[in-house]
């Protein structure tokens, strides 16, 4: 499919959200919904990526790197797990 514009905003269930990877650097959000299997979710819960956290986006890419709670994340895309975020 083609690639999604940068500001795409879901429809349905999820509308008004932005997938995690479509942030520019600098730009900050918060987590809404992560979708994937359940020791995918729990690890990044464990880094502290989960409902409600605020994230900036530090480094944009493959992977990407997230400042979030006074450190940073880093993240590969998978089509296994989705986080939604909204614009903060």
């Amino acid at each position: 499919p083609p690639p999604t514009p940068a500001l795409a905003v879901l429809s349905g269930d999820n509308r008004g959200l932005l997938r995690l990877g479509r942030l520019k650097r600098g730009e900050t959000a918060v987590v809404r919904r992560i979708t994937g299997r359940a020791e995918d979710v729990h690890r990044l819960e464990e880094f502290g990526l989960c409902h409600g956290t605020t994230v900036e986006m530090f480094r944009p890419g493959n992977p990407c790197i997230l400042r979030l709670a006074g450190g940073k994340v880093c993240l590969r895309a998978s089509h296994a797990l989705e986080i939604l975020v909204a614009p903060a």
